[in-house]
């Protein structure tokens, strides 16, 4: 839907609605590393608006805080600090720089042949059913309220009209959160104790980062993963949105925007930031994809950040909640890489397409772990790289399509 289609209320509610629907992920990452929750919604916020003013402001993605460094920063923590290993993220921002060039450099055609649709689709199916084990992880917390949340949002989204239609996660949250208060679930002893203005401890207490060598090094490697999950998410948004975004404004420039959104969150002390698949499957939901109302979300975040009542009420939210409202979304987006598929007409019956498809969603699904010394590549990442090998080395059939 596109945002002239929206009045002014309209576009701030789903804008806030889709906040909502990251707001979970981008601060748990930071609380499971030990950073400042605030500091991850401020460089989410501000890494999105570097993000669409990079890509023309035409691509609907949201940044949000990466799963995929958790492991790799407790790592680097305990040989470089935290600050040091929050530095080493500008050797992220360098591969999606290198990235963004060799695809300026050789085109579109580079993409075509290192990811055509028999390695997009599956990947895109795995970013959705590799994060459902964290929607039932969290649901499982209280399956009563998930389910309360969940069956509230699909009612809102089968049987809404007008507004309520364009906001069945919002709803569906809201309902879940009073239930949770009539249950006596919901802790408000933070959002009591919080002041109603707080600038994120980082910024608050900016230092200039001391960058090294060696977290640098260690950091680059692990930016495999998310590159090519981003490739992933750019289809998934772009097949959503029914544009090509790789065509234009050109899959160089989201890479480009995104490595410097994961810059600047190194420069201020915030964890990497990535393309937000659950944000994605809100738009699939909602049927907004509006890239105006994503800049609506990223300003909403800024804004909680510096706010520490909202910022510690919307922490005070269940998990249960919160997955309730995922086991939706994540599965929306495994059946856009389904229709990835059925879209480009990959022929099924051929060999090739199925040992492709086959063995990367085995790969991903299945958790398989590649370690050669301290570094490691796992899930979707892993999955990605046997996919892309695999096309390029099996023969192609003679007939085809």
């Amino acid at each position: 839907m596109k945002a002239e289609e929206l009045s002014p209320l309209r576009k701030t509610v789903v804008g806030v609605q889709f906040l909502f629907v990251a707001f979970g992920s981008t601060v748990l990452v930071p609380l499971l590393i030990g950073l400042d929750p605030a500091t991850a919604l401020f460089t989410a916020g501000i890494g999105t608006f570097i993000f669409h003013l990079v890509t023309k402001g035409q691509v609907p993605i949201f940044l949000g805080s990466s799963f995929a460094f958790i492991a790799p920063i407790i790592s680097a923590s305990k040989q470089w600090g935290m600050s040091g290993s929050i530095a080493g993220i500008a050797g992220v921002a360098l591969v999606y720089f290198v990235m963004s060039a060799l695809i300026k450099w050789q085109g579109r055609k580079l993409i075509d042949r290192l990811f055509p649709p028999v390695v997009i689709g599956p990947v895109i199916i795995l970013i959705g059913l590799s994060l459902s084990p964290s929607a039932v992880k969290m649901a499982s917390e209280n399956w009563v309220l998930a389910f309360i949340a969940l069956i509230s949002a699909i009612l809102v989204l089968t049987f809404g009209r007008g507004l309520a239609k364009l906001v069945p996660v919002a709803i569906g949250i809201v309902v879940g959160y009073v239930v949770a208060l009539c249950m006596g679930l919901v802790d408000l002893s933070a959002v009591e104790a919080a002041p109603w203005f707080a600038l994120p401890s980082s910024v608050a207490n900016f230092q200039v980062p001391q960058f090294a060598l060696e977290p640098f090094v260690f950091m680059i490697p692990v930016a495999i993963a998310p590159v090519i999950e981003h490739i992933g998410d750019v289809y998934v948004v772009g097949a959503v949105a029914e544009r090509d975004f790789v065509k234009s404004p050109g899959l160089h420039r989201t890479m480009l925007g995104d490595g410097l959104a994961c810059l600047f969150a190194s420069f201020v002390g915030g964890p990497p930031v990535t393309t937000y698949s659950e944000v994605t499957g809100a738009m699939q939901i909602t049927h907004v994809t509006s890239p105006q109302v994503i800049r609506i979300s990223a300003a909403t975040a800024i804004v909680f950040s510096v706010m520490g009542k909202l910022a510690a009420l919307l922490q005070s939210i269940p998990s249960a909640v919160l997955g309730g409202i995922m086991l939706l979304l994540f599965g929306t987006i495994a059946t856009v890489g389904v229709q990835n598929l059925i879209h480009h007409k990959v022929n099924l019956n051929s060999t090739r397409n199925i040992i492709i498809i086959s063995v990367t969603l085995t790969m991903g699904i299945g958790g398989a772990v590649l370690t050669f010394g301290s570094f490691s590549i796992s899930g979707i990442g892993l999955s990605a790289v046997v996919g892309v090998l695999l096309n390029l080395l099996l023969p192609k059939e003679k007939k085809e399509d």
